[in-house]
């Protein structure tokens, strides 16, 4: 089995066709969640998978999953996906590979005639991407029990479309209750979304968790005033402290290496005048770390220096944890199956710990689950210009059809 090898190029001309659905003047993408273009993007996937001879089962959140049968049928299903919408300024790649590296194992199990003992499944995910409904990942997130069918169904998006109408109106609102499809192991592959693996010149990332994160909103207020004749020293200037703060966050983030992350993404200032000092600061923070220890530690931190700065300035500084999501170690057994299959097929690899939420990060609570990293063009993502190479998505797909083998096991002939 170990000169297995899936079809590159097939794989590469099926990524380019999904991409023409939403395509755009830079050469991304912008397909998003429950749009016409979504179902149209599904149409086609859906097509493929039954040209592949592949049952469909569709569920109430209109996650979809594509079935190639085992020699025993009563295993639970050894599974792969991710999605299928993008954001706004979309690439060709992120998730889209997942979904379509997973339609290539299957064709290559058909073109060699290989039955597996357990059936072997590719999935793809509604509105992982909560670009045009909150909250992200949600298909996954409502087949794990992270919230309710009904929490989802009633998100609506700018202009009051609601997921319950928008799922209903493009054909996708399924019979089976979420959560109800048995997942025997999972395995998500996925561009880095980062630049790691192409500084070290990698191949392949193996996972073996993914980082947990902190977001907050914290408001500084002070008093506007003229910045003329305000002396300094009678200041009470919001973005000053703000500025403290900020600062902080990204202390934090590098007290706590290798895996500490600390943002400010976002920032309004109150009244945003040139000439007025400004009266109020909202700002976003984001931190993350690899385990709960880090975390929790880095979140005592802040709030420990929020309370002092608050203390010493003399302004209202208040600090609030707006989301949370725990760090998320991956399965031992399919991290093992996909460092072997890597070891197997003599690519280069490291272990990446993954900065961005998967879907994979839902299955791996009610399942198995190990994510499969490729690198891309310098890093980038969820940009028009997200690019990677297809000899790398090729090697990604061959490690994974190996890493399903592995959990699935070959029928021998």
């Amino acid at each position: 089995m170990k000169e297995l090898r899936i079809n590159g190029q097939r794989l590469w001309n099926s990524l380019m066709d999904l991409a023409k659905i939403g395509a755009t003047d830079k050469g991304g993408v912008k397909r998003l969640a429950l749009s016409d273009l979504d179902r149209q993007g599904r149409d086609l996937v859906v097509q493929w998978a039954r040209e592949a001879g592949l049952s469909i089962t569709v569920d109430q959140i209109g996650n979809v999953f594509m079935r190639r049968e085992g020699r025993d049928n009563a295993l639970p299903p050894v599974v792969t996906g991710s999605h299928i919408d993008t954001q706004p300024t979309g690439g060709k790649f992120d998730g889209n590979y997942g979904v379509l590296a997973g339609l290539e194992v299957i064709r290559t199990l058909n073109d060699l005639k290989i039955t597996t003992e357990a059936p072997i499944e590719v999935a793809f995910w509604t509105n992982e991407e909560g670009s045009r409904f909150v909250p992200v990942m949600m298909g996954s997130g409502v087949f794990c029990g992270a919230f309710t069918l009904e929490t989802a169904y009633a998100a609506k998006d700018t202009e009051g479309k609601s997921v319950r109408d928008e799922l209903a109106r493009i054909g996708y609102m399924g019979e089976q209750v979420p959560g109800r499809h048995p997942i025997g192991a999972y395995f998500e592959t996925h561009i880095e979304q980062g630049p790691v693996l192409e500084d070290e010149g990698k191949v392949i990332g193996v996972v073996p968790a993914v980082m947990g994160l902190s977001w907050y909103d914290c408001v500084v207020t002070g008093m506007e005033a003229h910045a003329g004749p305000t002396p300094m020293h009678l200041r009470r200037d919001a973005m000053q402290v703000s500025t403290r703060i900020m600062q902080e966050v990204v202390a934090i983030a590098n007290r706590y290496p290798p895996y500490g992350r600390g943002t400010v993404g976002m920032v309004q200032v109150f009244p945003n005048s040139r000439n007025v000092i400004p009266g109020q600061v909202k700002f976003s923070i984001d931190l993350r770390n690899v385990n709960d220890e880090l975390l929790n530690k880095m979140h005592e931190e802040i709030l420990a220096f929020v309370a002092r700065t608050q203390q010493e300035s003399g302004l209202s500084v208040s600090i609030e944890r707006v989301s949370y999501y725990p760090p998320c170690p991956f399965h031992p057994d399919c991290v093992n199956a996909v460092r072997a299959a890597t070891e197997k097929l003599g690519y280069s690899t490291m272990d990446v710990v993954s900065g961005a939420g998967h879907d994979a990060i839902y299955t791996a609570r009610v399942a198995p689950s190990g994510m499969i990293f490729v690198p891309c063009k310098d890093g980038i993502s969820h940009n028009e210009i997200e690019d990677a190479q297809p000899v790398h998505l090729e090697a990604g797909c061959n490690v994974l059809l190996h890493a399903m083998l592995d959990r699935a096991k070959v029928v021998a002939s």
